[in-house]
């Protein structure tokens, strides 16, 4: 057996893992140590700083648990693949959810219904959103527990809008008042008009997914059998896109620059995770007032937006471990953890309770009103549908390379959105 061939069979091992599994102990009366694999622990800054910050509470609160966190990449699983074929224990995982159904194919995710007593998952999941429990369901089972989430954000500068002679307290809704507002704001100031998140190296397609259904199409079909992003629908909002950078309000940047230049004071508007909120917050004290709306819409349909972001996924097969991973899953989407992602992360909190109660992020939401959309659009948030097979991460890499062609590269739109379906359909299971 060569090692692809073992490597293949040791993962589909791994993932049939809840046909062997035993009922987990209700307590941990011994020591156990489980790894936490995070990618926020990889990265610098508030991120990192509030994860360890709960991974020491709930030590603290759990002696007998020890969590060893290991930072890994969010654009890359091949540090976890590596460590399931070297026979590493990867116990509970911090999963982007546009992985989520290669985690579960290839790396052993376990559906919480398989592994946790029923009354404890009732017991959790009340008082979260129901719209925010669906984004780990894959097949009928939970997954994934929504943990950082956040929806589209349309970010603008007020400062830029009384200077380009706009109402900052009417902020464009549609994607027309955005072109409008954006040429204006050309016109009539030094800034540049509108930045997004929609394409670039480190982007995904969350944010484009969520772009596709606003305007009534989607990229993929229900049964998650055929791509649908070169249909009508897509096609006429990738050339909105396309007739923004035709109109010079719209450019190709990457992450960092269009969040470094709305942090400047640079754009007029970007349209991003609220997960850059920390950066843009601190880049506008004491320099512009910075305000947030939500995702635009294409005239009078509804806003469609999904999800950025990560669920929890347990992978491990022990009981005991099992055991620990939930209980740390359970404290993490708590009322205390979602207090913490949001207020010093800048995702969603799964708990709508705790946004009005003082003893976690009532005080905290009145003095932080650029939250107020994220939370506006959870009531019609829509999962960020994850690709399936062997091939998701170059069937998103096909369809983006190509959105980005239409949008920037001056190729035609339906044409090339028609050619990179076929050649991402041909990688599909």
């Amino acid at each position: 057996m060569n090692r692809k061939t073992f490597l293949v069979s040791a993962l589909a091992l791994l993932a049939a893992g809840p046909a062997f599994a035993q009922a987990i102990p209700a307590t941990i009366d011994q020591p156990v140590t489980i790894t936490f694999y995070n990618y926020n622990l990889g990265s610098a800054g508030i991120g990192a700083e509030a994860t360890r910050k709960l991974i020491n509470e709930f030590m603290a609160a759990n002696p007998n648990v020890t969590v060893e966190g290991v930072p890994y990449s969010s654009a890359d699983a091949s540090r976890i693949q590596a460590d399931l074929a070297a026979g590493l224990p990867v116990d509970l995982v911090q999963t982007v959810f546009s992985d989520l159904d290669f985690a579960v194919t290839n790396f052993g995710a376990q559906a919480l219904e398989d592994i946790i007593p029923a009354e404890e998952l009732t017991a959790h999941f009340a008082g979260m959103h129901p719209n925010g429990l669906k984004l780990g369901v894959l097949n009928g089972k939970t997954y994934g527990l929504a943990y950082t989430f956040s929806t589209p954000v349309l970010f603008y500068n007020a400062d830029l809008f009384r200077a380009a002679g706009l109402d900052p307290d009417q902020p464009p809704k549609t994607w027309a008042a955005v072109k409008e507002a954006a040429l204006t704001i050309e016109e009539k100031t030094d800034a540049e008009g509108f930045a997004a998140g929609i394409t670039g190296p480190s982007a995904g397609d969350w944010l484009f997914q969520g772009v596709i259904r606003s305007n009534g199409g989607e990229v993929i079909s229900r049964d998650r059998t055929t791509l649908k992003f070169a249909e009508p629908e897509a096609v006429e909002a990738v050339a909105m896109l396309r007739d923004l950078y035709d109109a010079g309000v719209y450019d190709s940047l990457d992450i960092a620059a269009a969040m470094e230049g709305m942090a400047a004071g640079n754009f007029g508007m970007y349209l991003q995770t609220s997960a850059v909120q920390g950066v843009l917050v601190a880049g506008a004290e004491n320099n512009f007032e910075l305000r947030a709306s939500t995702m635009p819409s294409f005239g009078d349909k509804p806003v469609r937006p999904n999800n950025s972001g990560s669920a929890l996924t347990i992978h491990t097969t022990d009981p005991l471990k099992q055991r620990a991973a939930w209980e740390l899953m359970k404290f993490l989407t708590s009322e205390h953890g979602y207090t913490i992602i949001t207020s010093e992360i800048g995702y969603l909190p799964l708990r709508p309770a705790i946004v009005d109660d003082p003893q976690y992020l009532g005080d905290w939401i009145k003095a932080h009103p650029l939250v107020q959309p994220n939370l506006e659009q959870l009531d019609v948030l829509e999962p960020w549908d994850p690709m399936p097979g062997p091939n998701y991460r170059q069937i998103v890499k096909t369809m983006m390379d190509s959105v980005e062609m239409a949008v920037f590269g001056g190729a035609d739109v339906q044409a090339t959105l028609a050619d990179a379906q076929a050649n991402a359909q041909a990688l599909m299971p």
